[in-house]
């Protein structure tokens, strides 16, 4: 059942281009039309024209055997380009929607799956499925058709040598879906192995992963580990293969011995003086016996591959009926018409990743538009999910989160990503130039307002003294840069986007004093008549902070200013002394 429900699913991917299937079928009911003429003006050359001299017959004869072919041939590039057209179309159908899913989801998905496995069904399974896609719709046409017709010429030619021709089918139709079960387990587990092997390829084929292998010395393991992953795929490939290949080898002996044994029963016939059918009826029936058989077996065939590609179609589908727990409201509020102040409030707000452990409880705080609120405490307090809330690259688990008095589960993703800017920890830059990169915050930014962004963020200076200034291509996740002029490059693409609302996932922490000095007033700057959450990592940095909010396993244990909270000598200031500690260390 379920693989009927997959291939109806599959039947639905080609329904938008069905007028184009049905030009294919008509290219290929007429080729099959016009090549079923071939057998009988054989059967005429034979038995007419030779054995009585029609030399005018003959030509005529020979001529519409030269036109069936050459029709035939027209007829087979017609039909070759519209169904790669078709099966193109439809992989690029399914690449899209199932990057577009994926784009979807929230960030609890990307850190819970590896990044080789998502490579990995983009690439490898929608690639594999490539000649099934553009080729299988054509072939079960094509072929059914050839059957089809080729069964009816028989039937026209001599009905006995029909029903001995046909008695060996559901012969044929058993094998192949014991092979095509067969393949289609193994592609399974051919797909898993290729996706292990992606995974391997892109965490130590990359910048860091380089690193990491040569610093700590792991890269031989590193290379066994691949040749592992390498020697498994080597055993699939072989039992794919290899799958079915004598079942396969016996049809083609059955193939070869089926029109022997017509010749048998016809010479037999004609010793014993009873002539079945004429010679030229006799070569006219074996060539359409191959062409029954050949399509037949084809036809069969496409059965096998379909099979096999219904494990590869499974693991799209897998990604396609993912539900992301974010999701678009189908009527998204409308904004204030003056545009957003930018007051943010949690209310009562809870939120966990999974039953066991929640992260964050009971969590009400209000920020006012243009005041700033740092977030503070031990790593995995819950501090950087409460900011990431606010611009719900996660939902809550109770409660809610405001923006100007409206949820922001109510807000569409295009004015919440506009209202609140994020810049994270992280900084991920593009493999493309100084320009491409700021201009993803604004695809149509003039290179005036780059340089203005760029000036703000204090790293115009620094870009304007490269070679090529602006068109400096970053590099892999912009390792020409160090920390602190990828920290400035971030700051600029957040200036240029100009959100009233910004999330600081404070990335100063890492940096040496005078970087971090110069990212922070970057960061100032950008900060400045904004509503501004600060995720704090090195507390003197946000000594400033119009309110503090310190959290405990998940709940608020203080709140107040800097001076309120120091002078209550309780968790704040517990921090701070070890935060100064470290500083002097």
């Amino acid at each position: 059942m379920a693989a009927r429900s997959e291939l109806r699913r599959i039947l639905r991917l080609f329904h938008p281009y069905r007028s184009r299937l049905a030009l294919v079928g008509v290219l290929v009911a007429l080729s099959s039309i016009v090549g079923l003429a071939s057998p009988f003006m054989l059967r005429a050359v034979l038995d007419d024209a030779l054995p009585h001299g029609r030399t005018g017959l003959l030509t005529l004869l020979a001529a519409g055997m030269i036109a069936v072919t050459t029709l035939t041939a027209v007829f087979g590039v017609w039909q070759t380009y519209l169904s790669t057209a078709v099966g193109q179309s439809v992989m690029h159908d399914l690449r899209t929607a199932v990057y577009a899913r994926l784009q979807s989801m929230p960030l609890s998905f990307f850190t819970t799956t590896r990044t080789g496995e998502v490579q990995s069904r983009i690439a490898n399974d929608i690639g594999g499925m490539q000649s099934t896609v553009t080729s299988t719709a054509t072939s079960l046409i094509a072929n059914f058709t050839s059957v089809l017709a080729a069964v009816i010429a028989m039937i026209a030619l001599d009905w006995r040598l029909t029903v001995v021709s046909l008695l060996m089918l559901p012969f044929f139709v058993w094998i192949s879906r014991r092979v095509g079960s067969e393949r289609r387990r193994i592609t399974g587990e051919r797909q898993k192995q290729l996706a292990g092997m992606s995974a391997i390829v892109e965490e130590s084929l990359s910048v860091s992963g380089i690193l990491l292998g040569r610093t700590m010395g792991r890269s031989p393991a590193l290379i066994d580990d691949f040749a592992r992953e390498s020697r498994g795929l080597v055993d699939l490939e072989i039992r794919s293969g290899m799958a079915g290949r004598w079942r396969q080898s016996t049809i083609t002996i059955v193939m070869a011995a089926m029109p022997a044994v017509v010749y048998w029963a016809a010479g037999l016939t004609s010793a014993s003086g009873h002539q079945l059918v004429s010679i030229g009826t006799l070569v006219a029936f074996t060539t359409l016996q191959a062409g029954l058989l050949r399509p037949a077996v084809q036809l069969l065939s496409t059965g096998v591959e379909v099979q096999s590609s219904l494990a590869l179609f499974g693991r799209i589908f897998e990604y396609l009926d993912l539900r992301p727990d974010i999701a678009e409201p189908e009527k998204p509020a409308a904004l204030p018409v003056g545009g957003v102040v930018g007051a943010v409030r949690f209310e009562q707000v809870g939120f966990s990743y999974d039953a066991d452990r929640k992260v964050l409880e009971d969590i009400d705080i209000s920020v006012p538009a243009g005041t700033s609120l740092a977030l503070v405490g031990e790593t995995g307090s819950g501090k950087t999910t409460l900011g990431y809330l606010a611009a719900r690259l996660y939902d809550v688990g109770s409660g809610r989160v405001t923006i100007d008095g409206i949820d922001v589960r109510d807000m569409s993703f295009a004015d919440l990503s506009a209202t609140v800017g994020v810049v994270s920890q992280e900084t991920y830059l593009l493999h493309a130039s100084v320009a491409d990169n700021l201009r993803f915050a604004k695809p149509d930014a003039t290179d005036e307002e780059l340089h203005a962004a760029a000036r703000a963020a204090q790293i115009h200076d620094h870009i304007s003294g490269l070679p090529d200034g602006y068109n400096t291509m970053v590099g892999e996740r912009g390792y020409r840069f160090s920390g602190g002029e990828k920290q400035r490059l971030a700051v600029a693409r957040t200036i240029l986007r100009n959100p009233p609302i910004l999330v600081l996932d404070e990335a100063t922490s890492a940096l040496d004093t005078r970087t971090e000095r110069e990212v922070q007033e970057a960061i100032d700057a950008l900060s400045a008549g904004r509503t501004t959450i600060t995720i704090a990592h090195r507390l003197s940095t946000i000594r400033d902070a119009d309110q503090i909010a310190v959290l405990d396993h998940g709940r608020i244990a203080e709140r107040g200013t800097h001076a309120e909270l120091l002078a209550r000598n309780g968790f704040y200031a517990d921090l701070l002394a070890r935060d100064e500690v470290l500083a002097v260390a």
